[in-house]
């Protein structure tokens, strides 16, 4: 009697390709399958809103369209506005805030210059620079609001600037 052959693959190899199979399908198929469907749904929605467009002439759409295409300008505009206005309202804060900062400095430095000039001690001179800027720039104290510490430290900064003890 001869041998009998069988060509049959190993255990491990079969479990080797029906996983690689199920993993194809699951990580290639299945994404490829929604993409279809959504292209399938896509296509026919764009096919039933072309359809009354395709049967009407065009000066027909364009009648039809002119009152949406109306309100999508005007939420458009409307959007513009908007954008600049804000920008505007930042450009013009910005300016107003930097007008406050220079007329602050600008006080500071003219009053240690006066205490400067009058030899002042330097904590008369602080002193006097500070009631000079409270009556002086109020209006900017008020819209920059600084603290305590950071008007005595650029008194006192200016006052070394200006040659002060």
């Amino acid at each position: 009697m001869s041998p009998i052959f069988i060509l049959a693959p190993s255990a491990p190899l079969v479990l080797v390709l029906v996983l690689g199979a199920l993993a194809f399908i699951l990580l290639v198929g299945w994404p490829l399958l929604a993409a279809m469907v959504r292209i399938a749904v896509s296509a026919v929605i764009i096919a039933t809103l072309a359809l009354p467009a395709a049967a009407s002439t065009g000066s027909d759409l364009l009648t039809a369209l002119t009152p949406s295409l109306l309100d999508l300008a005007g939420v458009v505009l409307t959007a513009l506005i908007g954008f600049a206005t804000v920008r505007f309202q930042r450009w013009t804060g910005i300016q107003i805030e930097a007008r406050h900062r220079e007329a602050l400095h600008s006080a500071i430095m003219t009053a240690a210059r006066v205490a400067v000039a009058r030899g002042l001690t330097r904590d008369v001179a602080t002193e006097f620079v500070s009631a000079y800027v409270r009556t002086s720039v109020p209006h900017a104290l008020k819209r920059l609001s600084p603290s305590a510490e950071t008007v005595d430290a650029l008194v006192r900064s200016k006052l070394l600037e200006a040659g002060g003890r």
